[in-house]
């Protein structure tokens, strides 16, 4: 099983600013987990961009949502009230659908194919 982990409930943003980034991504988390039939989701740290936030649906769909801070992205999770996974592997990896458009970017980064829009 998946390993998941309890947010602490504690971990607010320190200003109004953040509070309301957080209610905002909550918002749009929910509205993910409403589309898709639920959603869980994994908080990574992108330095000093702030956290990234990937969501997975229940039907395999996935997205993502980038906040200024880490503790902006836990406070939105909690909000939220998804489960949250300390990986993205295992079970929750596996629960992704990718189409042919994810195959193709992955092939066209190493086999020459498709490339990023400059």
């Amino acid at each position: 099983m998946a390993d998941t982990q309890q947010v602490d409930e504690a971990a607010a943003p320190a200003d109004a600013h953040g509070e309301r980034r957080a209610a905002k991504l909550a918002k749009q988390i929910g509205s993910f987990a409403a589309q898709h039939g639920g959603a869980a989701g994994q908080v990574a740290h992108l330095g000093r961009k702030g956290a990234r936030i990937v969501l997975v649906g229940e039907d395999g769909e996935w997205g993502d949502l980038v906040a200024p801070t880490y503790e902006v992205a836990v406070a939105a999770v909690t909000k939220a009230g998804i489960t949250v996974h300390e990986d993205f592997d295992g079970e929750f990896a596996a629960k992704v659908r990718t189409g042919p458009y994810e195959w193709s970017r992955m092939a066209g980064i190493q086999l020459g194919g498709p490339k990023n829009p400059a």
